[in-house]
């Protein structure tokens, strides 16, 4: 009997959730809204109902789904699958693998949403199953996640490959974590943003001034078209935006010494003017052995890395060949 998977990815707005072949193929896949009133708390009973629906329409055996692998925002213990905190859905306290287990009977795994999408993105996508890899997410804010000898790097208590706030600028901008000058002030499409209203500030002529005068905003995109276009201004703030992003995956380069840094999310659609530049700050910051091993490349599964990375997720955990 074929045997399947369900990876889940919790967001703030939607949760994306997958039914995964044992070779990480998607069977099928949709989302649902994620009610985040009265703290969150019909969440889990909203994924198990739609999973039920779809299991029924699809005339699958129950007894061919062997579990259920979920990356969730926020604070985790990775051990029992308890959110201690994730600000953006209101769960506080939240004893999220257990309560899923109740509902659906399963086996259920929790994970942090980035080092989920990491998982994914090392099995099917980008990653090409390295043992030792770093992802970087690009987008309202700044996430990541770390693959070490093979495994997920979690740390102490959930903290390790909190790569955006990583401090790169000291007396920088204020960040939601409570510091100042973390990398997601920065290199995320909100910092990029937050570094061309300096430009328009300064340079109120500038092409980067005049499409903010027509359009009455900026956009990270609107820098990235602009500096297409021969905007030397625009390509400054991208020359910073990876020259930051390049030097703190030089100084991680020997701490993880990886084969691979991905980089993914909403920025990172800018291609390769993005990554090329990168590469050049990290050749430009990085020891000559970190270099010769690391190859940078864009994340290749965009939205369904976090239900493949659920997926694998489980094996891992019941320790299922891949």
């Amino acid at each position: 009997m074929k045997e399947f998977l369900i990876g889940i990815d919790i967001g703030g707005t939607s949760v994306k959730i997958g039914i995964i072949e044992n070779n990480g193929a998607i069977l099928n896949k949709w989302e649902i809204p994620t009610d985040i009133s009265n703290g969150g708390m019909a969440i889990v009973n909203d994924i198990w109902v739609s999973v039920r629906e779809k299991v029924d329409s699809l005339n699958l055996n129950n007894t061919s789904i062997i579990g259920i692998g979920v990356g969730a925002p926020g604070f985790i213990d990775t051990e029992t699958g308890f959110v201690y905190e994730a600000v953006n859905i209101g769960w506080k306290n939240f004893d999220l693998a257990n309560q899923l287990k109740e509902q659906s009977g399963l086996p259920v795994f929790v994970e942090n949403d980035a080092n989920i999408a990491v998982l994914g993105e090392n099995w099917t996508g980008a990653g090409n199953q390295a043992k030792n890899l770093i992802a970087i997410t690009l987008g309202t804010g700044v996430g990541g996640g770390i693959i070490a000898n093979g495994s997920i790097l979690s740390g102490e208590n959930g903290m390790a490959g909190e790569l955006g706030h990583i401090n790169v600028e000291e007396n920088g901008y204020a960040c939601n974590c409570g510091n100042r000058g973390c990398l997601e002030t920065v290199t995320s499409a909100t910092g990029i943003v937050r570094q061309a209203m300096e430009k328009i500030e300064a340079f109120p002529d500038s092409l980067l001034g005049e499409t903010y005068k027509k359009n009455k905003r900026i956009t990270s995109k609107d820098v990235f078209e602009l500096a297409k276009n021969g905007d030397s201004i625009s390509n400054s703030i991208i020359k910073n935006t990876a020259d930051i992003l390049g030097r703190v995956i030089a100084n991680m380069g020997v701490i993880i010494n990886p084969s691979k840094v991905l980089i993914g999310g909403g920025v990172s659609t800018a291609g390769d003017q993005l990554i090329n530049e990168i590469r050049i700050a990290f050749e430009k910051h990085a020891l000559p052995r970190v270099i010769e091993a690391c190859e940078i490349k864009a994340a290749h599964l965009g939205n369904d890395a976090g239900i493949i990375g659920g997926a694998f997720l489980v094996l891992d955990k019941m320790h299922r060949s891949v």
